[in-house]
């Protein structure tokens, strides 16, 4: 019993950890991608993650920190491949972390892996 709970504390702080406190970012899941992604007005630009992946971790700060450069010009969003199985597997994300540009629906840029915050303005700039 006592594991458990250990391991219910690790999960907790990892959860805990990984929650996105930028209200500009959405975290979405496959049940409402189409609406949320596909069908934005903006392009969008999708991060697909999962809460064990340490590039993704290093990735979840620049992102922050770029949303508000970008706000009304561009969506940011984050899908957990670890609980959404059906839009990876769509889009074929082998790897993560794996960063989308989504303009009018159709995925436009793709880019793979940790990304530095030049790197990634560049991709978006390049992209949108």
């Amino acid at each position: 019993m006592d594991l458990v709970v250990y391991i219910l504390v690790d999960v907790i702080k990892i959860l805990k950890e990984t929650k996105m406190s930028n209200d500009l970012i959405l975290n979405v899941t496959d049940a409402d991608f189409e609406k949320e992604v596909l069908q934005s007005q903006l392009p969008v630009l999708l991060d697909f993650w999962a809460p064990w992946c340490a590039p993704c971790k290093m990735i979840a700060p620049i992102l922050e920190s770029i949303a508000p450069e970008y706000q009304g010009k561009l969506k940011i969003v984050k899908i957990n491949v670890e609980e959404n199985s059906q839009t990876p597997a769509k889009f074929g994300i082998r790897q993560i972390p794996t960063l989308l540009i989504i303009k009018n629906g159709e995925a436009a840029a793709t880019k793979v892996g940790t990304l530095s915050k030049g790197q990634l303005e560049a991709f978006i700039n390049a992209s949108i």
